[in-house]
């Protein structure tokens, strides 16, 4: 390359407008997702997973898992239509339980899906 190509080249290199590096590190994504997301969610709905394991015996428990909570609504996923019409036998019991022992979750409603 001539002197004069690398003249014009270094011109026009010098009115690219440099963006401004706006890279981050993934850690630091994820950090601040845990303390503004995951921990509070935790610490207000933790008690209930918990709860939710002690109240039901242990083979109703292995068959049903709780996959939500938002909106006063606990969302749990049932395996079998058996299991879930067990379930909704007892559910005023167990929502009635769980408004006790958790009030801070503000749940209002159980509602049971198998899948």
């Amino acid at each position: 390359m001539c002197e004069g190509e690398q003249l014009l080249r270094n011109a026009v290199e010098g009115r690219r407008v440099r963006k401004p590096d706006r890279t981050v590190r993934l850690g630091d994504v994820v950090q601040n997702f845990m303390t503004k997301w995951v921990s509070p969610r935790q610490a207000r709905f933790g008690a209930v997973a918990e709860l939710w394991s002690q109240l039901l015996p242990a083979e109703l428990c292995r068959h049903c898992e709780i996959v939500d909570i938002s909106g006063g609504q606990l969302k749990v996923r049932v395996d079998s239509p058996a299991y879930k019409y067990e379930l909704q036998l007892c559910s005023s019991e167990l929502l009635e339980e769980l408004q006790q022992q958790c009030p801070k979750a503000r749940l209002t409603e159980i509602k049971f899906v198998v899948s």
